[in-house]
């Protein structure tokens, strides 16, 4: 349950009161927080802005079209285990003949632990109050999640092989945050045991108090053609509307110009393949940006 108080943000990252509040939630109960959203809106940015402004220990779990619990918790290492058993089997042939033993790095094929590779699961379990990271869930297979479900529930892992139980009270659970872009619905059980947030797209206003935490001294009028043209395009009804990360990329890319150079760069659209992803979208902004002025 780490650091229950409400956390509303950092010097860059703003953390809208419905999202500081079910974050709040989360640790308060020791459960994950899972968020949904469109890309680009700051689901992955939350629990690495709350470790890095709180001092915490970080973990993170990228999931992908293979990712199993394995990978997740811990794995065992049999090539390692099965050549210090071969080294044992050497050495006791060259205690016989008075050599000196092989080296084997401190392990001993007794104590399985040794071979035991702590995941980011397990490494959280480990390390009380620290924060867990597991991005883009809805990319991994579906019995991913259904894994999941007993270790959520008991806030305990069991180690492959050596039969060891990672396990932290509610108190000492870690802040897990739980990412879905919705390429796939997740199990009814899964999201039975998070705390659950949608993002909304952030409102113009909202925006520029996201561009002003990243970029504090941005010229106003700048800013202000910027998200003009932002959400028109946004309106267009494109295959991919732009998100928050690509503006504040574009906005980055702007900034290296003086400030004139850099409005004439908005009005000529510069810069256009950091915001359109698509060559039909291109197309079709092209099209209705031609002839009108939008900022």
């Amino acid at each position: 349950m780490s650091l229950t108080q409400i956390w509303t943000g950092s010097d860059h990252y703003l953390c809208d009161a419905e999202l500081a509040q079910a974050f709040h939630m989360a640790r308060v109960l020791g459960m994950p927080l899972l968020i949904e959203g469109e890309p680009g809106t700051g689901k992955t940015e939350l629990p690495i802005q709350f470790a890095e402004s709180n001092g915490l220990p970080l973990f993170i779990y990228p999931v992908g079209s293979k990712s199993t619990v394995e990978q997740f918790v811990a794995k065992f290492d049999h090539v390692k285990y099965l050549r210090d058993s071969q080294v044992e089997v050497l050495n006791a042939q060259r205690s016989e003949k008075g050599l000196e033993p092989l080296k084997t790095g401190g392990r001993s094929t007794e104590q399985l632990d040794d071979y035991v590779n702590m995941a980011p699961g397990a490494q959280a379990f480990s390390h009380p109050n620290s924060v867990l990271l597991i991005d883009e869930i809805d990319k991994a297979p579906r019995e991913f999640p259904n894994d999941l479900l007993f270790a959520l529930s008991h806030r305990k892992f069991i180690l492959p092989e050596s039969g060891r139980v990672v396990e932290v009270s509610e108190a000492e659970m870690p802040a897990i945050v739980i990412t879905s872009n919705r390429e796939q619905e997740l199990p009814t059980a899964f999201k039975g045991r998070c705390i659950y947030h949608y993002i909304s797209f952030p409102e113009p206003e909202m925006m520029r108090q996201i561009l002003a935490k990243h970029f504090p001294q941005t010229d106003k009028e700048l800013v202000d053609k910027c998200i003009s043209l932002f959400y028109q395009l946004r309106k267009l009804g494109l295959e991919r509307a732009p998100s928050t990360r690509e503006l504040l990329n574009w906005l980055k890319y702007l900034r290296h110009y003086p400030q004139a150079e850099a409005l004439l760069k908005v009005e000529e659209r510069e810069g256009m393949g950091v915001l359109v992803k698509t060559q039909a979208d291109m197309r079709k902004v092209e099209k209705a940006l031609k002839g009108n002025s939008y900022v």
